[in-house]
């Protein structure tokens, strides 16, 4: 069992940054891929971005060059450093950890942090 938990959303201005954080329980948090989903409302839970337990990043194309994923096994944590933000990066922002190597889907994720909102202004 993996229990996460979100923070450091907020209010932005376009081209502002943010950073995520998402604080994880369990003795084995360094065996997950550990990724970024994010909804907006009305629409469906998106993959964002995630990094494996080598330390490897994958990630969407819309993110590419202004999203960093990290993670630090020693705090069990995982951060989304988030720059250059526009209005369509407004979403909740989901943390999750996945047993696969490679997982970019939903159904694809064992465990899922409440969320944090993220709100870009124009």
């Amino acid at each position: 069992q993996v229990l996460l938990a979100e923070s450091g959303g907020g209010l932005v201005q376009t081209g502002g940054s943010l950073r995520l954080s998402c604080a994880a329980s369990g003795r084995t948090f360094s065996s997950y891929t550990m990724g970024w989903f994010r909804q907006a409302p009305g629409k469906e839970r998106n993959f964002v971005i995630a990094i494996r337990n080598d330390g490897s990043t994958y990630y969407r194309d819309s993110v590419k060059g202004r999203f960093t994923i990290s993670r630090d096994n020693a705090k069990n944590t995982v951060y989304l450093q988030m720059d250059n933000l526009k209005p369509e990066d407004t979403a909740v922002y989901y943390c999750a950890a996945s047993k696969l190597y490679n997982a970019n889907s939903r159904r694809q994720y064992d465990y899922w942090g409440q969320g944090t909102q993220v709100t870009v202004s124009s």
